[in-house]
């Protein structure tokens, strides 16, 4: 490609030429002034536009096999597209170069401006990736597709599995594993690229094998699904640091701040003590402290519902058949059962607290199975996993 000014011209013009025998770059361009010569009036001769500055250096690229001769040309111009058009037309009436039969035909007028914006594109995209690692940017509706572009540039997939990630997962010493696709776009959003989902509950061999050979902090959801992704990893791969989510909240809704919070306060996995759960520093309030009588029946049929539901954070609605009606998220579950008929069971990915057995009450529900009971109820039998006699996979 000539080399010019990119301020100056709109288009450059892209040819292809075959001559009949071995010929040399000065043979191409005589004939592109000498055969277009006269063809297009004063004002569209070669000659002229280029000493008035409405078209560059004219550029030839050339290789020679089979005593044939191949190549291309490349004319920068500032004229309008139609001028451009015509002078691409043009020089296809070339049939002779140099002393050989010639063929020239047009590959592709190219428009320079939109190789600038493409530029522009590209780099405001660059500085609001800088600018986020900084401070916290406001979010408008204008600003929202550029968003977005900044997160599908930066993200990739990794490993065999095509696991969600950072651009700079393989590069960096010390990574950080979460537990899938948008726990990493909202970290990347908030300016972390050392990321790597696992796409669910299970630990990926790439993410194992990864565990082996970097500084590894996993940073999982402030839940049940949270302590078993913790208590798997350590089985199987092998983990430096454990960072937790503030107690009931994903890894995908938390802001810069809080991610920061997190993260600094991880704990060395030395340290790390599997007894002390999340639920601690919440008051207990366990209205059941005789042991909980529950029938065979209710076991056998809870317990897939339960294994089934841990690690989505959220809540099946059973009938008394023991069918599943719906799912909805564990948050806010108590504002969405007040609106529902017909409830049997209630059975959750997380803490029956107060207000969720006072709506199952209101509800007329007969059971609310969760992780660990923190309420009572006169009307609503509250099992805990361990009552139902759950053994955690």
């Amino acid at each position: 490609m000539a080399k010019i000014g990119p301020t100056s011209f709109k288009y450059i013009l892209h040819a292809k030429f075959t001559a009949d025998s071995l010929i040399d770059k000065p043979d191409v361009i005589g004939a592109v002034f000498g055969q277009t010569e006269g063809l297009l009036g004063e004002e569209l001769d070669l000659r002229e536009a280029q000493k008035n500055g409405k078209i560059g250096r004219i550029n030839v690229e050339s290789s020679a096999a089979g005593g044939k001769t191949n190549g291309e040309i490349t004319i920068p111009t500032s004229l309008g597209m139609a001028e451009t058009a015509l002078i691409g037309a043009a020089i296809e009436t070339i049939d002779r170069i140099g002393p050989s039969k010639a063929t020239v035909s047009v590959d592709k007028i190219e428009d320079v401006r939109i190789s600038k914006r493409e530029y522009i594109m590209n780099r405001a995209q660059k500085l609001l990736e800088e600018a986020m690692k900084v401070s916290e940017v406001d979010t408008t509706e204008l600003l929202q597709k550029l968003y977005e572009e900044v997160r599908q540039k930066e993200f990739v997939e990794y490993g065999s599995e095509k696991l969600p990630a950072g651009p700079d997962l393989e590069d960096s010493e010390e990574i950080i594993v979460v537990e899938g696709r948008a726990d990493v776009m909202n970290m990347l959003k908030h300016g972390f690229s050392n990321i790597i989902g696992m796409n669910g509950t299970n630990i990926p061999k790439t993410v194992i094998d990864l565990s082996r050979k970097k500084i590894v902090t996993l940073f999982v959801d402030g839940d049940r699904g949270g302590d078993m992704i913790i208590n798997s990893f350590m089985q199987q791969g092998h983990v430096d640091f454990i960072a937790k989510a503030p107690s009931g909240t994903e890894v995908e809704e938390l802001s810069k701040k809080e991610i920061n919070q997190a993260l600094r306060a991880k704990v060395p996995i030395e340290d790390y003590d599997p007894s002390l759960k999340r639920e601690s520093s919440a008051p207990k309030k366990v209205a059941q402290s005789a042991a909980v009588e529950v029938s065979p029946e209710i076991k056998e049929k809870v317990t897939p519902l339960v294994n089934d539901i841990i690690g989505t954070r959220g809540a099946f609605l059973v009938n008394n058949k023991f069918e599943i009606l719906g799912r909805i998220p564990y948050k806010g579950v108590e504002d969405a059962i007040l609106n529902l008929e017909n409830i049997y069971m209630l059975v959750l990915d997380g803490l029956v607290t107060d207000e969720i057995s006072k709506a199952a009450e209101e509800s007329d529900i007969k059971y609310v199975i969760g992780s660990k009971i923190l309420a009572s109820s006169s009307s609503v039998k509250l099992l805990s996993y361990d009552d139902i006699g759950y053994k955690y996979r």
